[in-house]
């Protein structure tokens, strides 16, 4: 029988862990992304710019801008959603449920792919990733019951 596989996550860490049917918490990989802790002005090389709000003839409109924070944090998400949909497909794990905080956990839930998204049982807005082995299996049954 396959394991059940859980993501504790942030914007600038991971835990992949698998639940075998006896219970047990077994770490399967760590992710690590410190781009996502740094500062703005630590992630570009530039001093920030600005747009026009000029809305007349020959006025240049552009999209909104992106951060660069949040491009960072899309980046990890999209990196562990690759991973999660390369195992998904390998059939390393038979369900999925993720705990991560707000918006990182959006974030990830957009990049998810489809065989992933098939196997998703649940998503928890609660960051676990700064919780020892010990307390862990409780942490994760509290926040499945609420």
């Amino acid at each position: 029988m396959k394991p059940h596989w859980i993501v504790l996550a942030n914007a600038s860490q991971a835990r992949l862990l698998r639940q075998d049917k006896g219970g047990e918490l077994a770490l399967v990989e760590s992710f690590s992304h410190s781009e996502g802790r740094w500062k703005t002005s630590e992630l570009v090389s530039d001093r920030a710019g600005h747009g026009s709000t000029d809305h007349s003839y020959g006025g240049t409109s552009y999209p909104p801008r992106t951060d660069p924070k949040t491009k960072e944090h899309k980046r990890f998400a999209r990196e562990l959603a690759e991973e999660l949909e390369r195992h998904a497909l390998l059939g390393s794990y038979e369900s999925l449920a993720v705990f991560a905080s707000s918006p990182f956990l959006g974030e990830l839930k957009a990049e998810l792919g489809s065989a992933t998204a098939r196997l998703l049982v649940g998503t928890h807005d609660v960051d676990l990733t700064a919780v020892g082995s010990v307390e862990l299996p409780r942490r994760i049954a509290q926040a499945q019951a609420t």
